[in-house]
């Protein structure tokens, strides 16, 4: 799940004045010299080797940490693998454990004080933390034992140190709020954790108000030509392979809808359009703990059987699309039971989430998984009647639901919230100023009885199974298994492949995916009338499903599933990096090629722009003078890749980004292009109408195609120039293009000296938007990596010692510790670790040996 960087926009700027303070903690560090400095900063570093012990174990425990401080735990009863596993967790990482479970409850204020308390107020009115308690008593008891566990692994840990002894951070944290000490760590904060990962993986909410503000200014035929619908002709599906023959029907993304049932919410004034900018501005400002909504936060994954490899069995890749974070949201980690048993019955490895038992993505010792985001519909907006206390629904007043939230601020008086919601969610409006507005410019197109408020319909609200789900998933040993855990992952829907020892390979969509009675989810509608309603959810058994394609080839990039079959959604990302996927691997088994391991990861780091190949030829034929020509001469002969060390990559990226404002720099604030496949698909659409009024700039005095093209190319020539210097032999897309590991919570103070205690880099890097290898950046802001492939793996069924993986950053969650970013340099250069997983395998990558005991 940044996250061009963790941190929200608005908790960014209110923790500035905080952080300010907080300079005086580095500066006494200092002044102390460095010794005190350096032992203050060690002393929350780990034990990894000995003996310690843990109260609440049943019997021995081992944890074997490899050189990267990669653990693997074995114990001889699940409830102690759990329990180790919540322990080790602790270890490295409960920091940001404690930050995020502020995060899920609406509890930042109780850490950074009164800026945080909009943060808090909608995270309490969406009420994750009460959904998550709701799910953990809907848990069947072996499960629930699991969350119990792990909990009482993290609470020992908490029980041998505290402040500063935990890690940094609260060092840093104890000079303005001195009082602040971690309460005991339950089980609830571990499955609270699910919801904000079913937030930031949600839906197209985003694209619903894009469509609504677009509208204020332009008919729908032009609305719909700049949110262009999947192009089932020409990319590929899952379930089809390349190229699907025809579209599914849809209820039309841009139409408007009438008074019987379905005023349209985008119609109505600037005022309107005002009030929706910063309803997506409060969106954007809310945590991100996995990325900025957008085209960008998906995934690739993708399995081949047997018949196109070297072993004969499957090879299953996977590359997660998220936000950058120090440390990286992944956890890499083994579970083990020393013998499998009726009371021990785990043996997996994988990347895991600190706060969250289990393994996420990774395998067993019969089959292997990989997760991209399916991103189906499962959020709308709806216009609510409110008077007073009470909500219209068919012509009958209905009491809203109520609920008070009192927010806990430091260094302040607590704050209290009244939460109100109707039938379909909570209201929205009524916590800031923002959505007072946006109920107001509403009103003013159906002003009807009382007052027009915005209510929330979310399937995440309604408790699920998803917490059951992880262990189902990593006990499964065939494909009927997997089935069944993946039944139970309700939210967020993902697309899960599938490949097993015996050679088979498989496909599931899972989750709880909404029947809308009417519309498609892609504008808001008026809740007052049941006519617009969801009905249910999709059955599992009609979810999209594939087992053994004849191909032999599952490719999964966040691109359409099918053209057929139930309506998911209509704001797919658009395929390119799900083509770019699917070309490669058509040219190396088209010349009866074997693939390897080695082959796939070679694959996950392929950079070719498939938006550059569009513009190259055109660019080439046209008759140029001065700058514009220098422009085009320097990208003749260049590869259309955006290689790290390619001059014509960066050139290209600022032609690309001037190209952009130069066509829709007058579209509503809030609406402009960020880049990626949408933008892609739009203005490649138009190379074919070189006439359209998109290609004109007044302000500039240029129209047509070819005008506007060489206008960006001179002025592009220009502004590169000024960017990396006259030289064009000595530019590189790496040098704009860059990655700053920045800390969720302390790392952009703005502050020098903190920030260089918690953050890491700049890294150069290559690849981009809707690029195989997936380092995206918003043209709208610069050319500075906002996603990335948050970890690569590659896993090889014939022989799991042969997989391969590699992190963000590293294993620990300690500033300054050797595992804080070791991998950060192998991830920066496409490269994998080997990943042992058999006993022999991690013994022989052993460099240090935990023995966990029971207690007294």
């Amino acid at each position: 799940m940044a996250l061009g960087t963790d941190a929200p926009r608005t908790r960014r700027s209110g923790l500035l004045k905080f952080l300010v303070g907080l300079l005086v903690t580095v500066l006494v560090l200092a002044g102390a010299g460095w010794g005190f400095g350096w032992w203050t900063v060690q002393r929350s570093f780990p034990q990894t080797s000995g003996t310690v012990d843990v109260p609440g174990l049943e019997a021995e425990v081992t944890v074997e940490r490899d050189d990267a401080g990669l653990p693997t735990i074995v114990a001889t009863n699940d409830h102690d693998l759990f329990l180790a596993q919540g322990y080790v967790h602790a270890q490295d990482r409960f920091w940001e454990m404690d930050f995020r479970r502020h995060v899920t409850a609406g509890r930042l204020a109780e850490l950074f004080g009164a800026s945080q308390v909009p943060t808090d107020a909608f995270i309490r009115t969406l009420n994750w933390r009460g959904i998550a308690e709701q799910e953990y008593e809907l848990l069947d008891e072996a499960t629930r034992a699991i969350y119990d566990a792990y909990a009482d692994g993290v609470n020992a840990y908490l029980a041998e140190r505290g402040g500063a002894d935990l890690s940094l951070e609260y060092a840093v944290l104890g000079l303005q709020n001195p009082g602040y000490s971690p309460e005991p760590w339950t089980a609830v904060d571990s499955i609270a954790w699910l919801k904000a990962m079913a937030w930031d993986l949600r839906s197209n909410l985003e694209d619903e108000i894009d469509r609504a503000l677009l509208a204020t200014e332009l008919p729908p035929e032009e609305v719909a030509r700049l949110h262009p619908g999947y192009p089932f002709g020409s990319m590929p599906t899952i379930l089809g392979g390349p190229g699907a023959a025809a579209a599914p029907a849809s209820s039309g993304a841009a139409s408007q809808i009438d008074d019987d049932g379905a005023a349209d919410a985008s119609a109505g004034s600037a005022d309107a359009a005002a009030s929706l900018r910063e309803l997506r501005g409060a969106l954007d400002g809310l945590p991100e703990l996995f990325g900025p909504a957008g085209g960008d936060l998906g995934s690739n994954s993708w399995v081949v059987s047997g018949a196109h490899t070297e072993s004969g069995l499957p090879l299953l890749a996977n590359d997660p699309h998220l936000g950058p974070a120090m440390p990286s949201i992944w956890y890499q980690m083994g579970l083990r039971c020393a013998e499998r048993t009726e009371q021990c019955a785990y043996d997996v490895a994988g990347y895991t989430f600190s706060g969250l038992p289990g393994v996420v993505i990774g395998h067993n010792d019969r089959v292997s998984w990989g997760f991209t985001n399916l991103g189906p519909d499962v959020a709308d907006l709806f216009l609510e009647r409110v008077e007073g206390e009470d909500y219209e629904l068919d012509g009958v007043r209905r009491p809203l639901q109520l609920r008070e939230e009192t927010i806990a601020v430091a260094g302040g008086d607590p704050v209290t919230v009244t939460v109100r919601a109707t039938g379909r969610g909570p209201l929205v409006t009524g916590i800031g100023e923002s959505f007072e507005r946006i109920a107001a410019a509403a009103d003013e197109t159906d002003p009807g009885e009382g007052s027009i408020e915005l209510s929330l319909a979310w399937t995440a609200l309604t408790a699920g199974t998803t917490p059951q789900a992880i262990f189902a998933l990593n006990r499964a040993q065939n494909w009927d298994d997997f089935r069944t855990a993946a039944s139970l992952f309700d939210v967020p829907s993902q697309n899960l492949v599938y490949a097993d020892v015996e050679g088979n390979i498989g496909y599931q969509a899972p989750g709880d995916i909404p029947i809308r009675s009417v519309g498609d989810g892609t504008v808001p509608l008026p809740g007052w009338t049941s006519a617009n309603r969801w009905t249910g959810a999709i059955p599992f058994a009609e979810l999209p499903s594939l087992y053994n394609p004849e191909r032999g080839v599952i490719i999964t990039a966040n691109n359409a599933v099918t053209a057929d079959g139930p309506f998911l959604t209509a704001d797919w990302d658009l395929g390119y990096r799900a083509d770019g996927i699917e070309r490669r691997l058509a040219e190396a088994l088209d010349g009866g090629a074997k693939l390897s391991a080695e082959d796939l990861a070679a694959i996950q780091l392929d950079t070719r722009d498939a938006n550059a190949e569009a513009f190259l030829p055109l660019i080439a034929e046209l008759e140029l003078s001065g700058e514009a020509k220098a422009g085009a001469d320097y990208l003749a002969g260049w590869d259309a890749h955006a290689d790290a060390d390619s001059g014509q990559a960066a050139y290209f990226a600022v032609f690309w980004r001037t190209l952009l404002d130069g066509m829709f720099g007058d579209l509503p604030e809030g609406t402009r292009p960020v880049g990626g496949d949408r933008w892609f698909s739009v203005v490649g659409t138009l190379l074919s109408d070189p006439e359209s009024p998109w290609w004109s700039d007044e302000q500039r005095g240029v129209t047509g195609r070819d005008g506007m093209i060489a206008d960006a190319l001179a002025t592009a020539w220009t502004e590169t120039r000024s960017l990396l210097g006259s030289n064009p032999d000595r530019w590189s897309w790496g040098e704009l293009h860059t990655l700053t590991l920045t800390n969720q919570s302390f790392g952009e103070s703005g502050i020098a000296p903190i920030e260089w205690l918690f953050n890491r880099g700049p890294y150069r890097l290559g690849g981009g938007s809707a690029i195989v290898n997936a380092i995206g950046w918003d043209a709208s802001l610069g050319y500075g990596v906002d996603w990335v492939p948050s970890m690569r793996m590659v896993v090889d069924l014939a022989d799991f010692d042969r997989s391969t993986w590699v992190n963000l950053t590293g294993a620990s969650g300690h500033a300054f510790h050797r595992h804080y970013d070791d991998q950060a340099p192998l991830w920066q250069r496409g490269e994998q670790r080997p990943w042992a997983y058999t006993p022999e395998a991690v013994a022989a990558a052993s460099v240090d040996e935990l023995t966990l005991r029971p207690a007294g």
